[in-house]
């Protein structure tokens, strides 16, 4: 089963399935393909954008286990 976690970067998690890219967007990434985007970690990402690291990480993990 595939699973991303806080650590790994925008881009990892985005190779694993490019499908959670919604959920990117949603908190407000709107430039995934930007290198500097891709290279920085889902946790880091969640606390620019002032979202929840974990809450983020199980809507991404329950999306992918239902693929």
């Amino acid at each position: 089963m595939k699973q991303i976690t806080k650590e790994m970067t925008i881009g990892q998690a985005l190779e694993l399935d490019s499908g959670i890219a919604p959920f990117f967007m949603e908190m407000g990434m709107h430039c995934l393909g930007c290198p500097s985007a891709r290279g920085e970690s889902v946790a880091d990402a969640c606390a620019v954008h002032g979202v929840d690291a974990d809450e983020m990480i199980k809507k991404i993990n329950q999306y992918l286990a239902n693929q």
